[in-house]
């Protein structure tokens, strides 16, 4: 299976979305298809060996959309000079037909040329050029709606295309009639209706459209951050270049001021950087030579020139994007619930105006009478709030969730993690900052300290776990080269092994001492250690253990707090470690974490999120390392933090871009404000529907209360409106 993210042109309401949704979802070849209204694109899988992009497009192109070919960008269309002046015209043609129709009702002056009972032929050519000059402004509805009844899957536009054609329909008819010369007809004109119709859609769509853009800035946002231009270093020469011309390997040059344009690391100067868009971190980060830059960081000071390492699609800033569009390009189960109801919703709708129609006529009421009634069950049943109320809450907390350092993979995460009561921490890099530092060393062997730690360094080069990094910055601060290591090999949950001038070097915790068999006689060192909070490493040369290093860590800012009001929402917590029981224990303690598993290897904690979920616990895993991959994948919600492996974030469904875990609480209530949301949205398009469906079909007719097509259209427009400015109220 393959899958593609085409850029979609001509869709102007949900239901377009839904419909070609529909269409794709029933193609020879396609497994399945997410079309996303808001960011104007369509998620594809598809058999490679049966269908190519070109046939894909052409299924869009059937179904009456434009594909723009791959998704790039994230584009916002500001409202165009040329679409706001269109607008405005036929605002004023709106009033202009609404008043050469229905003035002379309400006492109105009335035009002389323009009189309906003295000059019928005036009156119903004028409404007709008016009305026509609607359905040019609204072809696109039209358009879609038909071929959607076609294709079988009918939706908004089919309603209100069926209303539009009828009241035209009629009204034609009624105007041969008045030439013949029965000038009564002319009071059972419905050119206004249709007009008036097409109107009140496209406002919607036109309020819509902003409302949409709303949800693209906070993502557009990320784009923006890199700048346009830099200065790359070519045979002693400066020289300006576009970010595209940028290649791998290049030398960029950033002095004080600018931003850097694309991942790199510094190979010569220092400066300070504003990394606060990724990593949260308010102050300015020193970087030096051997550090990584990412793109959009700003220099306050000094020069540094980096080689480039990422480039475009690449970047670490592109990668955040991706994974937003892409997480808005799934859908959660409520979404795919209100859409089974919209799509089984518009064919009943369709029924009930029919049956209705033939009851009235059976009941003696005029055509006319029967026909408007029809018209208005149609156009206010309208699906159109029923179809944003979930994508677009959806939409708009993930642009939330994206500018506050929460990556989301998939939009049911958002519906889910409000469900988490159980959610398991990794310890190294996770509770902690995962940078350890060399803290004790007791020395058994006759080596000098730097040559054991030269020993130790060179092995655990080789290796990205905190423990072994503890290691390699001692070298690299303390300048000391590193040895050449053969055969090297890494034990999971064990620790590491490898050869340094044909000796056997073997690193690691207490299990590694006994998979090998090896006499330990220094057990009560290694308990001092570990109350002391430090996680144990043996150094074993020739089956030898020559010394125990102590590696302690620091546990994350806010920690504790973090885990206090997990608490109070009765959320329970469990530290899962490879470490010993005693330095898990002790900095649980510390944090506020009561249940504890420690010295367990990889796929140990993979069977305890198992047992988890068989107790009927909603699991999040949160971790970093590539030992947690299997847990982070086995859980209900894996989370990872941004200085994680990344393998590990690739088996997330969350990444926490900023590394800080009070980002987990934020997770759980934008989840649970987002649902509340949706809820909200759904009740009221329900609600709506319930309410004006029996009015329009005429059951308060006895007592005075009746709608036409004209004031059912205004009405569906007011209800998109209150779920768009609910869905909006998710961004404070």
């Amino acid at each position: 299976m393959k899958k593609i993210i085409l850029s979609i042109d001509g869709m102007t309401c949900s239901a377009c979305s839904n419909g070609l949704e529909k269409y794709l979802n029933k193609q020879d070849g396609i497994s399945s298809a997410v079309v996303n209204l808001v960011m104007a694109n369509a998620s594809i899988e598809y058999d490679e060996k049966k269908i190519d992009q070109e046939k894909i497009e052409e299924f869009v192109k059937q179904a009456g959309f434009k594909s723009l070919g791959e998704f790039k960008e994230i584009k916002i269309e500001n409202k165009s000079k040329k679409e706001k002046a269109e607008f405005i015209i036929f605002s004023i043609l709106a009033i202009v037909l609404m008043y050469i129709s229905m003035g002379h009702m309400v006492n109105l002056p009335v035009i002389k040329f323009l009189d309906p009972h003295n000059n019928p032929v005036n009156y119903m050519v004028v409404l007709l050029i008016l009305t026509i000059c609607f359905i040019i402004y609204g072809f696109d509805i039209l358009k879609n709606g038909y071929k959607n009844l076609i294709h079988k899957t009918p939706n908004m536009d089919t309603l209100v295309s069926m209303g539009v054609i009828a009241s035209l329909g009629y009204s034609l008819y009624n105007m041969y009639v008045v030439f013949l010369g029965n000038h009564h007809e002319v009071m059972n004109l419905y050119f206004e209706s249709a007009a008036i119709i097409i109107y009140f859609i496209k406002l919607g769509r036109y309020i819509e459209g902003i409302s949409q853009n709303k949800t693209k800035e906070a993502i557009q946002k990320l784009v923006k951050i890199t700048p346009n231009t830099a200065v790359i270093k070519k045979d002693g020469l400066e020289k300006t270049v576009t970010l595209d011309e940028i290649q791998k390997g290049d030398v960029v040059i950033t002095k004080a001021g600018e931003k850097i344009a694309v991942d790199g690391k510094v190979i010569q100067g220092t400066a300070h950087l504003d990394e606060a868009f990724i990593t949260g971190e308010s102050k300015p980060v020193t970087k030096k030579i051997g550090d990584k830059v990412l793109a959009g960081s700003l220099n306050y000071d000094g020069y540094i020139e980096y080689e480039a390492e990422k480039i475009g699609k690449e970047s670490t800033v592109s990668e955040i994007v991706r994974l937003v569009v892409e997480a808005t390009n799934t859908k959660a189960l409520i979404a795919k619930l209100a859409d089974k109801v919209a799509g089984y919703f518009v064919p009943v709708v369709i029924v009930i105006a029919i049956i209705t129609f033939f009851i009235y006529l059976i009941l003696g009421q005029s055509f006319g009478e029967s026909l408007t009634t029809f018209i208005t069950i149609l156009v206010v049943a309208c699906p159109c709030s029923l179809g944003l109320a979930t994508p677009l809450a959806v939409v708009i907390s993930e642009g939330v969730c994206a500018t506050s350092g929460i990556l989301i993979k998939k939009s049911e995460i958002l519906e889910n993690a409000q469900k988490i009561n159980t959610i398991v921490f990794d310890k190294t890099g996770t509770l902690t900052y995962g940078k350890l530092k060399i803290s004790e060393i007791i020395n058994y062997s006759n080596l000098e300290e730097i040559e054991l730690l030269q020993l130790v360094g060179s092995i655990e080069n080789n290796v990205t776990h905190p423990i072994g990094k503890a290691f390699t910055r001692y070298l690299e601060e303390n300048k000391i080269n590193l040895l050449k290591v053969d055969n090297f090999q890494n034990i999971a949950g064990m620790g590491v092994t490898g050869e340094i001038n044909n000796e056997e070097i073997i690193l690691g915790n207490s299990k590694i001492v006994k998979n090998y068999n090896i006499q330990n006689n220094h057990i009560e060192d290694e308990k001092r250690l570990q109350e002391a909070g430090n996680s144990i490493v043996y150094v074993i040369k020739n089956k030898e253990i020559i010394a125990i290093i102590g590696v302690n860590d620091i546990v994350r800012q806010n920690c504790k707090e973090v885990i206090d009001e997990l608490s109070k929402k009765k959320i329970q917590t469990i530290m899962l470690t490879g470490d010993n029981k005693q330095t898990a224990e002790k900095i649980a303690k510390e944090i506020g974490i009561t249940k504890v598993i420690s010295e367990v290897l990889p796929k140990e904690k993979t069977k305890v999120i198992q047992e988890l979920k068989k107790e009927n616990k909603f699991v999040m895993m949160c971790g970093d390392g590539i030992n947690d991959s299997p847990a982070l994948a086995t859980s209900d919600i894996g989370v990872s933090v941004n200085e994680g492996s990344d393998i590990a974030m690739d088996s997330s469904d969350v990444i926490l871009t900023k590394n800080d875990l009070s980002s987990i609480v934020k997770l759980i209530n934008i989840s649970k404000k987002t649902i509340k949301n949706i809820k909200q949205n759904l009740f009221w398009a329900f609600f709506y529907n319930c309410l004006m469906i029996p009015i329009a079909i005429g059951i308060l007719k006895p007592i005075g209360i009746s709608i036409n097509p004209m004031i059912a259209s205004a009405a569906m427009v007011l209800s998109s409106l209150t779920v768009i400015i609910n869905a909006l109220r998710l961004r404070k």
